[in-house]
């Protein structure tokens, strides 16, 4: 539901945003030099296009423009710091490596807590003009529910929640039929429409039962009849489970889905894919590139046989993939069938190692590159167990709608390696579903920063 101060808001936040940016930054250069400090000529004409260009990604990860964004003040604030904080870092690593050493340190210091301090005015001034605007100048939209059922309390609580709304409740009697005994529309439903009137409602939302769907048509005449706008919400609530989202097939079929997949939108899988080739390709070329030849010429000491261990594992849509690993046991036949158990004589002692700190882990970043896994990811099983869980695991194949990760919920939960019990495996599939139904580009950075504390504290299970 969008209002014009929304629909403006998304307009005018971003253009005065970027004009405080550019006015602060040539002020800061002015008052750098005003303290005496030397500062680079490029500073003030080249890198300000940098900054301004780092300013819109920054933005654009936390979606500080979005209609989503936008809609709530404590989003507006949250997105800004944020945005901030993620310049700050951006806006310093590319003047580091931009061989630019005459740059003024001080400029930086000046830039943000000026920057800072305008943001903050900013968005004062932003809440007491929304304050004025809802609560003095009626910059609301009124609206009421038809329905008091299961979806009608539910849309309730969202309306309670929304500051651009004016909710006057539920209209009286909304259990009752619409239609009376000669099939006409009752006069107490004409009533309701016209106490909508009375109160200045515009919109009414009808939370309407599948079998009721048939007395739409005489709803929606009599409400026109009075200038009241008639919007539909079906009460499936009893028959589906809930959270349930609703999408359109070619802006004509009305399609439920009763699991949350935020990895099924296109957008989020490229942001998702572009993460993961950025991050996998970094890994390679400055860490595997140097650690790769050390590692495999200790292995080979130790015992015979190849550096990389490669083994048929279950990846998206159960389709089957090679997943590399460095070697960390003597060869053996029992690879494709048994999990690395506590003290298990295959290991070698360099595997140990490599196991225990997870760098027998690295080469799957080769897997990522290649767009069979991601960094994160449910962990791919060998297919023996992916055979013998789906059939004992409710929800198992779930898991396997995603690409594998290199780590996941599960793992930086303590759910990693063996599963003897049957318990630990139904925990790990429960983490992995919840992942597949929250993801965002956020709860990746946080588990991929988890998963860096856990290799630095050491973990029970990885051996």
């Amino acid at each position: 539901m969008q209002t014009r101060y929304l629909y403006l808001l998304k307009y005018i936040l971003p253009i005065t945003d970027l004009l405080m940016v550019n006015i602060v930054y040539f002020l800061s250069y002015e008052l750098t030099k005003l303290l005496g400090k030397e500062v680079a000529s490029e500073l003030q004409w080249h890198y300000v296009v940098v900054c301004n260009l780092i300013w819109i990604i920054s933005t654009t990860t936390f979606g500080l423009y979005t209609e989503h964004g936008a809609r709530r003040l404590e989003r507006i604030y949250r997105g800004t710091w944020r945005s901030v904080a993620l310049h700050v870092i951006l806006f310093s690593i590319y003047l580091f490596f931009s061989r630019q050493n005459d740059f003024s340190r001080v400029f930086l210091v000046v830039f943000y807590a000026m920057l800072g301090v305008v943001f903050l005015l900013n968005r004062f001034i932003g809440t007491s003009f929304q304050f004025l605007l809802f609560n003095h100048l009626r910059g609301v939209k009124s609206v009421a529910i038809m329905g008091n059922n299961a979806t009608g309390i539910q849309l309730a609580s969202y309306f309670e929640k929304e500051r651009h709304i004016e909710f006057h409740g539920f209209l009286e009697d909304g259990n009752k039929d619409y239609l009376d005994r000669n099939g006409h529309l009752s006069d107490a439903v004409g009533m309701q429409f016209q106490q909508a009137v009375e109160k200045g409602i515009k919109d009414i939302y009808v939370t309407i039962a599948p079998e009721r769907m048939a007395d739409m048509p005489l709803l929606t005449a009599e409400a026109e009849r009075q200038c009241v706008r008639l919007k539909f919400i079906p009460d499936i609530s009893g028959a589906l489970l809930s959270p349930y989202t609703v999408s359109y097939l070619g802006n004509e079929f009305p399609v439920i889905s009763l699991r949350s997949e935020p990895l099924e939108a296109i957008h989020n899988r490229f942001k998702k894919r572009l993460i993961d080739v950025v991050f996998s390709g970094f890994v390679i070329l400055f860490v595997l590139s140097w650690l790769y030849p050390i590692l495999a010429i200790l292995i080979k000491l130790q015992s015979k046989g190849p550096v990389l261990f490669k083994q048929l594992r279950s990846g998206r849509d159960d389709e089957p993939f090679w997943c590399f690993k460095f070697r960390s046991m003597s060869i053996n036949n029992d690879s494709d069938l048994k999990q690395a158990s506590k003290d298990d004589s295959r290991i070698t002692p360099i595997g140990r190692f490599l196991r225990k700190s997870s760098l027998d882990e690295l080469p799957q970043f080769f897997n990522v590159f290649m767009g069979h896994m991601s960094v994160v990811g449910p962990r791919p099983h060998m297919l023996s167990h992916t055979e013998r869980y789906k059939g004992i695991v409710d929800q198992f194949m779930v898991r396997h709608f995603l690409k594998p990760g290199i780590t996941g919920w599960a793992q930086v939960n303590g759910y990693r390696g063996e599963t003897k019990e049957d318990y630990k495996m139904v925990k790990r599939v429960e983490h992995d579903i919840w992942y597949l139904e929250h993801w965002s580009a956020m709860l990746d950075v946080k588990i991929i920063f988890m998963t860096v504390i856990n290799m630095v504290k050491g973990e029970d299970n990885a051996f």
